[in-house]
């Protein structure tokens, strides 16, 4: 056999590979779509239940603002770059969640202030120091504005968006966190992560708020590189304000799912700036180092949290698996090898996703589990929660879906980086690597 057609031959298993990775996605897309309409809709108050047995019977009705704008945005997202989730009832729900924000979720208007939980009915029941809440209301009105023209919807954006960068680089007073004397100041790698992702979400197809947080992503993204630690060994989920470990069980905490979820929103940002060398650095230490340590070696699978010296963490969940990081390294490595093409991000890809589809996978009642132990036996059976709701299952299957046929490397069809770089904004949560299926 020559040489050539060898690799002819090589190129159409991978390219059939990919294609039953493609269609196997996008049934697990529609099934978690299926779950979440049929069950989680309020039809009296608006917004969703996200509290959701294993057979979708609501067990709580409080709501959490976390998941209500998340699932506002998957719903707008779906409808907006799928034409087969181009329906009414797909619309009139994000629209009807949208509404509840908009009413419900600030605790005390005009202030910015958002809820983490709210009562059924939007009566706010507890409030975190942090800005996601805000994040997430933020992501959920931009993609409301992008589905029905509605410019209110890009008013509340943009001024949250303005809320929180005040809050984050001027004064964050008005999160109401105490500044305690014996509390080391320090930077947890969510917040720039969080901003990055909505530089990006605010500025697609908009010069106007691309130019203006263009400084701000850059930012962001020092920000982030900041967290590599240890010579380039390490990645570490907290640093001191200028970019240095801290001691203790906080400076050595390490999450490999977040590290691989900065890792994808980093190389979205270096394919748009046209930085090679970003863009192999980023796959080097927030794809490839995060996953090597902290894929189990034992029961496959990657480890919550880990200790940067190998001890113990004071976690009591560090060894779980949860389902989230996993759909974050899918993503992730889809990203990089349709930048890049190099075949071992693909081979990755391909060892992740096994073992979530074999592990997480509901197919009985659909949609996902989200929690198991380090032996990958399922540890509770809900399908939501006041963390898990439509977004972590539904914008990995969504990311993948879309990256998950790629032509083979060197392959003259392959998108260009450009076309990469629209890989989702979960986040989350990627959105196209490649073509749609």
């Amino acid at each position: 056999m020559s040489g050539g057609l060898r690799v002819w031959q090589d190129m159409e298993k991978e390219r059939e590979t990919l294609q039953a990775w493609k269609e196997r996605v996008g049934q697990e897309l529609d099934r978690v779509m299926a779950f979440w309409m049929e069950h989680s809709h309020d039809q009296e108050h608006g917004g969703f239940f996200t509290c959701l047995g294993r057979d979708g019977r609501v067990y709580d009705d409080l709501k959490y603002v976390w998941l209500q704008g998340r699932q506002v945005w998957m719903y707008c997202h779906l409808y907006r770059k799928f034409e087969r989730f181009r329906r009414p009832e797909l619309l009139e729900s994000a629209k009807a969640g949208g509404e509840f924000l908009l009413r419900s979720a600030r605790v005390a208007p005009p202030g910015k202030k958002c809820a983490f939980v709210l009562t059924r009915d939007g009566r706010p029941v507890k409030v975190q120091r942090t800005i996601f809440s805000e994040c997430f209301y933020t992501m959920a009105m931009n993609e409301l504005w992008r589905v029905t023209g509605e410019a209110h919807y890009q008013i509340e954006a943009v001024e949250m968006m303005d809320q929180i960068v005040h809050w984050v680089r001027e004064d964050p007073s008005g999160l109401g966190r105490p500044q305690l004397p014996g509390a080391p100041a320090s930077e947890p790698m969510a917040v720039p992560m969080m901003l990055l992702n909505l530089v990006e979400q605010l500025g697609e197809s908009d010069e106007e708020l691309a130019g203006k947080y263009a400084e701000l992503g850059d930012w962001c993204a020092q920000r982030i590189l900041q967290h590599v630690q240890r010579d380039g060994q390490a990645v570490l989920e907290n640093v001191s304000e200028d970019g240095e470990e801290l001691p203790g069980c906080l400076g050595r905490h390490q999450n490999p799912g977040h590290a691989l979820e900065a890792g994808w929103f980093l190389l979205r940002h270096a394919i748009q700036k046209g930085d090679p060398e970003l863009r192999a650095y980023v796959v080097d230490k927030f794809l490839l180092l995060p996953f090597r340590s902290g894929w189990d070696p034992d029961h496959g699978g990657l480890f919550y949290f880990q200790d940067a010296d190998g001890l113990c963490p004071t976690q009591l969940e560090w060894a779980m698996k949860l389902w989230w990081p996993h759909s974050e390294a899918m993503i992730a490595f889809l990203m990089g090898y349709s930048d890049s093409g190099d075949p071992a991000l693909l081979h990755l890809f391909y060892q992740v996703a096994e073992y979530t589809f074999r592990q997480f996978r509901d197919p009985e009642y659909g949609e996902w589990f989200g929690y198991l132990n380090r032996e990958g036996r399922v540890v509770l059976t809900i399908k939501g929660g006041p963390f898990k709701g439509e977004w972590g299952t539904g914008r990995g299957r969504r990311g993948s879906g879309h990256s998950a046929a790629p032509d083979p490397p060197n392959s003259p069809s392959r998108l260009s980086p450009q076309a990469a770089s629209t890989c989702r904004g979960v986040s989350p949560c990627a959105r196209r690597c490649l073509a749609p299926y």
